[in-house]
């Protein structure tokens, strides 16, 4: 039996996690930590099992304690994991890994000096649609992919204005690290984990920065705090130059546009696909002479979340790297810190700046 503390029991830890782990036969949640005490003890309530705590050390302190689940606001990941790891915990930290690429380098760091598990949460690594996606681009299905377009843009969508979503010392990012993270990183998965050469970014925090003036239809994790911060990008476009693809991106959370589009284009040249995020895909093409359109290839498609947890409870039993590891999100991850610095800036940076990698 594996013992799992979940560390932060807001919305993904009740909606994917805890239930993934509860699912199982093999896992025990054996403690449930918040800050909110309610939280903690709503889940103990639910499941009839467990401890309920506020006290995240207190988890790391009992020694029957095999894993831990982070699923707390970003800039405790890198906090937490580290103190985990070297607690003799393995480790599922929710995405992103961290808020900056230092504190995702030290988290390396501390797992290569302790030889604990440490996934990421990039959940899309699970998901059917994506690894049907991955083996068509391996098996040369699309020819040679040459560039990808990727669209994550909402007309009104910041989370929580005001709050932990948009202060930048508490999440690191807005859009691009809460949404693209998810985007990119199935690039860079599907596509093979090419090497950057060049980034180039820019942010725009535009519609929110008036938090009382800001006009919406609902709001995840409202509603706005006319006191708090917004201090992040509620919208971000890019261009990557990899050693494979070029990879374009534009992201909103929020926009003067009606129409919301969440999709990724693989453009090859023998076929091309448009996958809808979260959902399925269509490969565009010829055949015999005559241009055709193809979304009913099959692939299995369990539930990702429930994917993710076995793989990492796999990782814990067998001491073997998953395709979640912390290695395989570090281009991902510096490919993000390169369009805040390129914002930043105002100019394309070079990849080779980030040599730790």
């Amino acid at each position: 039996m594996v013992r799992v503390g979940i560390i932060g029991c807001g919305n993904i830890a009740r909606s994917a996690h805890i239930p993934a782990y509860m699912a199982r036969h093999d896992v025990t949640c054996s403690h449930f930590c918040d800050i909110r005490p309610e939280r903690a003890q709503d889940m103990v309530a639910r499941y009839g099992t467990g401890k309920a705590t506020v006290a995240y050390r207190e988890v790391l302190a009992d020694p029957e304690v095999d894993a831990v689940s982070i699923c707390t606001p970003n800039h405790l990941h890198a906090a937490i994991a580290i103190e985990a790891m070297r607690a003799g915990k393995d480790v599922l930290c929710e995405k992103p890994a961290a808020r900056t690429l230092d504190e995702v380098l030290a988290m390396r760091r501390t797992r290569r000096e302790t030889g604990r598990v440490l996934n990421i949460g990039v959940v899309n690594r699970f998901n059917g649609a994506v690894r049907k996606i991955r083996d068509l681009i391996a098996e040369n299905a699309l020819g040679q992919v040459y560039h990808v377009y990727v669209s994550f843009r909402a007309r009104r969508s910041i989370p929580g204005l005001g709050g932990d979503f948009t202060n930048r010392s508490v999440a690191g990012g807005g859009v691009l690290i809460d949404w693209g993270v998810h985007f990119l990183d199935l690039v860079m998965f599907c596509c093979g984990d090419p090497m950057p050469v060049t980034v180039s970014g820019k942010a725009y925090c535009m519609l929110g920065r008036n938090i009382g003036e800001y006009v919406y239809n609902s709001m995840w994790a409202g509603p706005p705090d006319p006191a708090g911060v917004c201090d992040v990008e509620d919208c971000i476009s890019g261009f990557i130059r990899t050693e494979g693809p070029t990879v374009s991106l534009n992201g909103a959370w929020a926009q003067n546009i009606g129409t919301d589009e969440m999709f990724v284009d693989f453009l090859g040249d023998r076929a091309g696909i448009r996958l809808q995020y979260g959902k399925g895909f269509t490969l565009y093409g010829a055949r015999d002479g005559r241009l055709f359109d193809d979304s009913s290839i099959h692939y299995g498609n369990p539930p990702m979340f429930d994917e993710e947890i076995e793989d990492f409870v796999h990782s814990i039993r067998t001491r073997s790297k998953s395709v979640a590891d912390l290695d395989t999100v570090l281009r991902s991850a510096a490919i993000i810190q390169a369009l805040y610095d390129s914002s930043d800036r105002g100019q394309e940076v070079r990849f080779e700046e980030y040599d730790a990698l």
